[in-house]
């Protein structure tokens, strides 16, 4: 299976999070794994917050970044380009998505595409979710019910 990340994803790996070991598991399960080079940013930020809001100790924070700097070069980091933004514009009007969530299934269309196979969209974003399945994308996890809106809220790294 060909998995990609959004960044809602990817936090679950670095922060105690639910749904935590399920990311681990289909990770572990997959044949690549890929997202947009915007996740590194995001991901980054999520820990920052969850420092910040003091929901996370800075030297688990920074544990976690780390952590995840580390493991960044083991992912397929989609690149941001002027036609990859002109889809996304496309899709964030067609779908009612924010920024951030129309690159995203942007860069997993242009990905599944150019691979000429089915990628996952592995989000937990309920938009994105609904928005990459609209689009003909599998989508995981298999139900998604009122996800929470915000990355890394939970207060531990992993």
């Amino acid at each position: 299976m060909i998995v990609y990340l959004d960044a809602s994803g990817i936090v679950k790996r670095y922060l105690a999070e639910a749904d935590s070991a399920s990311v681990d598991r289909l990770v572990a399960e997959a044949a690549v794994v890929g997202t947009s080079v915007i996740s590194r940013a995001e991901v980054s930020a999520a820990i920052a917050r969850a420092a910040r809001m003091s929901l996370l100790a800075r030297a688990e924070a920074e544990k976690a970044l780390k952590t995840f700097r580390a493991e960044w070069p083991d992912l397929i980091a989609t690149p941001v380009t002027q036609v990859l933004v002109a889809n996304a514009d496309a899709l964030a009007w067609e779908y009612g998505l924010r920024g951030y969530d129309a690159v995203h299934l942007a860069s997993a269309l242009l990905w599944q595409e150019a691979l000429g196979e089915p990628v996952t969209m592995a989000t937990f974003d309920q938009d994105l979710w609904g928005a990459a399945q609209q689009a003909g994308m599998d989508v995981w996890p298999p139900m998604l019910e009122n996800p929470p809106r915000d990355l890394g809220t939970k207060g531990r790294t992993r």
